[in-house]
């Protein structure tokens, strides 16, 4: 990519949607990383720390889920810019909150109203910037984004590494606040503009399910995505439970594991970004991120004796070969006409993020008959059936025109 070329990618919209997601996965990973010292404060015991932490983080995700219908119609009807910043001012005054909550009840509330306010902000910024990139630099604008963003999980741990938990939140909160003043720098997105003006309905959310074809692509961008958070939302967030049964040599923090993992998603997401570029296809690059994850299960469900510097590397592994999530999303965006792009391009990620319960619950359901480990395979290998299920009917996007309305 030349200099030229380079420039048309790195303008301010890119910038300002990056940055916008930075702060997104700065927040949207706060609670794994303070989990265990913010439930401890909150006088949770021990022993109840899997199941109050996975029922906070399921009133996060249902938040996530409700948000992710909101502001993607919004983004239809009302704009790109109207999603993007609306959903940063709801997710940073949310965290505000969670550093001032004095209950485990008042901690669910915040993390849903942080859940809600998250639920927008990358579909925004990847309709954005698919819509005023070229067809032949998307991938790249995408993979910018998702590599800026995703190091704001790594910024996270550091912050809470070096502060006390409630400074986090504040924090988080503060980085989002402060992002609000770029809104004056960037103008709305022209074929929106366009459609706009036209007389074709826009983010009618039911439509998806009045037509079988647009039924079935929905659906199918959905499933795609359910390997990331079986990763992060079960393997890494409870890793400090893991490591005790899989005879890890020493303690393992979820900080430092959430920390590798989005590091090695940051690189994935830019090596995703960039292969889907050069071989010219998003369907077999997230196939093969798919089935790299799933190796990467294997080893981690099966290796006994490791140290907590390997399992911090594994975690890593596991997080470079679900780094395919900016492609992921750009997939679903590529799948739909302008009036439903933003819809669509909002609510699979969050429909994805929303099946967190339902991935959470069934891991606790089976683990009382299959034990930890023997319940991460049962529901594992679910989320990754379906994955693989999914993409074989998925049409490739790779370089289509986006400028065509459903």
């Amino acid at each position: 990519m030349n200099l030229t070329r380079l420039r048309s990618v790195l303008n301010l919209t890119v910038l300002v949607a990056a940055l916008g997601y930075f702060v997104d996965m700065f927040d949207l990973l706060l609670f794994p990383i303070v989990r265990q010292p913010s439930l401890t404060a909150l006088g949770v015991p021990p022993g109840l720390q899997i199941e109050v932490g996975a029922s906070l983080l399921n009133w996060q995700m249902a938040g996530m889920l409700l948000g992710g219908i909101f502001w993607g119609v919004l983004g239809d009807k009302k704009g790109r810019l109207s999603t993007l910043f609306g959903s940063i001012a709801l997710y940073s005054v949310a965290n505000l909150g969670n550093a001032f909550v004095q209950s485990v009840p008042a901690y669910a509330m915040w993390r849903f109203l942080a859940g809600l306010g998250l639920a927008g902000e990358l579909g925004a910024a990847v309709t954005m910037v698919s819509e005023i990139l070229p067809k032949d630099l998307r991938g790249y604008g995408t993979a910018i984004v998702a590599a800026v963003g995703i190091f704001g999980a790594v910024t996270a741990k550091l912050v809470g590494d070096f502060f006390p938990w409630r400074v986090t939140y504040a924090v988080g909160g503060g980085l989002g606040v402060a992002l609000l003043f770029l809104r004056v720098g960037i103008r709305e997105s022209f074929m929106f503009a366009k459609t706009h003006e036209a007389t074709v309905a826009r983010g009618d959310f039911l439509s998806l399910f009045t037509d079988w074809g647009r039924l079935g692509r929905y659906v199918r961008c959905i499933l795609i995505g359910l390997p990331t958070w079986f990763v992060v939302g079960i393997l890494i967030t409870f890793s400090p439970e893991f490591a005790p049964v899989l005879k890890v040599t020493g303690p393992v923090s979820a900080g430092t594991a959430v920390a590798f993992c989005y590091t090695g998603i940051t690189l994935g997401s830019v090596l995703s970004g960039f292969l889907s570029q050069a071989c010219h296809t998003r369907k077999k690059v997230v196939g093969w991120f798919v089935a790299a994850a799933l190796a990467g299960v294997g080893v981690y469900l099966t290796a006994r004796g490791l140290t907590p510097g390997l399992f911090y590397l594994l975690a890593g592994y596991l997080g470079l070969a679900t780094g395919y999530w900016a492609v992921f999303v750009t997939v679903a965006a590529e799948q739909f006409g302008t009036n439903l792009r933003a819809t669509v391009a909002t609510t699979v990620p969050n429909f994805v993020r929303g099946a967190v319960p339902l991935i959470t619950g069934g891991f606790l359901a089976f683990r009382s008959s299959l034990g930890l480990v023997g319940s991460a395979w049962a529901v594992g290998l679910i989320c990754f059936a379906l994955a693989f299920g999914a993409l074989w009917g998925l049409p490739e996007t790779h370089g289509r025109d986006l400028d065509f309305v459903e």
